[in-house]
């Protein structure tokens, strides 16, 4: 998908070159963060043409979460990739790479973060399918927001040459906001771009960013706060780590990593779990699940939709119905109307005590 955001008056920057006359091409990775959003504005500074890739891979933070959960409406319901392109005049190109990207997930060459995050072969996969297409459209060379020393595995003097070679971009590879602590490249050596014009920032400090966006006139930018990939969050990988383990098999669908992002997952036995809904809006995202899953919701008093994944006898059962209880209106009722449906859309009507808050143990959560 392309889309070319509504024209700006904001900044003026056409691809003519005085000397050349043909303007040369590159093809900036936006992420929707400061950093790509300056490395971007820098080239157009040099009145290179650029133009925006961002890749959709099923794990991205922002998009869904904010137009569900309540709590978050107060937020603002937008792309920060297609606002950065908007503000910055330039066209985005946004390309799925949802099955492709599983092998990156699944098993990383160069391993995992803290967490499920292959931060070096997330970057490697990103700057090739980049590659690709510039070869494709004609176009120069590849820019990234990266900075050096910022992120501990991607971003660090021994790895960025990992992704240069690995992803085969090698020296069309531009990171314009550190490009002075690293070799010449060739944009650099063949003059497209001034080096000297080019920054050095260094270590995971924003400032440096955060100056040069005021310097720009930027300021409704999103704030970084551990990057903009659910792989990177403790609870997530938790859930998915514990999905796999379920499954026996380091596999997953779309359907798999979006319930994931979605409602408390308990796991009160191993062969079963639940998905609880916290609120209105995640009631709702569940219930466009609910003909895939047994799934209970009490009558008697308001509260969550909740899912059954895995295979659960009638003391299985009984379980998930005094949880869902817990979690509603009735949590301190003495009894607990619900109904139950299983996948076949046949429904039964169960009558239970709330379990109490010291009957859930920690564990249970993911």
């Amino acid at each position: 998908m392309t889309i070319r955001p509504a024209p700006t008056t904001k900044l003026d920057h056409s691809p003519v070159s005085p000397t050349s006359g043909e303007p040369r091409k590159a093809v900036a990775l936006i992420s929707g963060g400061l950093d790509s959003m300056l490395a971007a504005r820098v080239m157009l500074d040099q009145n290179i043409h650029v133009e925006g890739i961002n890749f959709y891979t099923g794990f991205c933070v922002e998009g869904h979460t904010h137009a569900i959960r309540r709590q978050a409406q107060a937020k603002p319901k937008r792309n920060n990739a297609l606002w950065t392109a908007e503000q910055l005049g330039i066209k985005l190109h946004i390309i799925e790479v949802i099955e492709e990207y599983k092998e990156v997930v699944i098993n990383p060459k160069h391993g995992y973060g803290a967490n499920l995050n292959p931060c070096l072969d997330c970057k490697g996969f990103m700057v090739r399918k980049a590659r690709e297409w510039m070869e494709r459209n004609d176009f120069d060379f590849i820019i990234t927001g990266e900075v050096l020393g910022q992120r501990p595995m991607s971003q660090r003097r021994d790895t960025m040459p990992v992704v240069a070679r690995e992803s085969g971009a090698f020296d069309r590879l531009l990171r314009p906001l550190c490009a002075k602590l690293l070799p010449e490249t060739l944009p650099e050596r063949a003059g497209w771009v001034d080096r000297s014009k080019l920054l050095d920032f260094n270590g995971r400090s924003r400032k440096p960013q955060m100056a040069l966006a005021k310097q720009y006139g930027f300021s409704d930018y999103a704030q970084p706060a551990g990057g903009c990939c659910f792989l990177t969050n403790e609870q997530y990988s938790r859930k998915l780590a514990d999905l796999w383990a379920a499954r026996g098999t380091k596999q997953y669908e779309f359907d798999d990593i979006m319930l994931l992002k979605v409602g408390r997952h308990l796991r009160p036995r191993p062969h079963f779990k639940l998905i609880v809904g916290r609120d209105e809006g995640e009631n709702n995202f569940l219930n466009g699940y609910r003909k895939n899953f047994m799934h209970l919701y009490a009558t008697s008093h308001e509260g969550p939709l909740v899912l059954i994944e895995g295979t659960v006898t009638e003391t299985d059962l009984e379980l998930a119905a005094r949880l869902t209880a817990r979690f509603g209106r009735g949590r301190d009722a003495t009894s607990v109307t619900l109904t139950v449906t299983d996948t076949a859309g046949h429904s039964r009507v169960l009558h239970v005590a709330p379990l109490a808050a010291s009957d859930v143990p920690a564990e249970w959560y993911l």
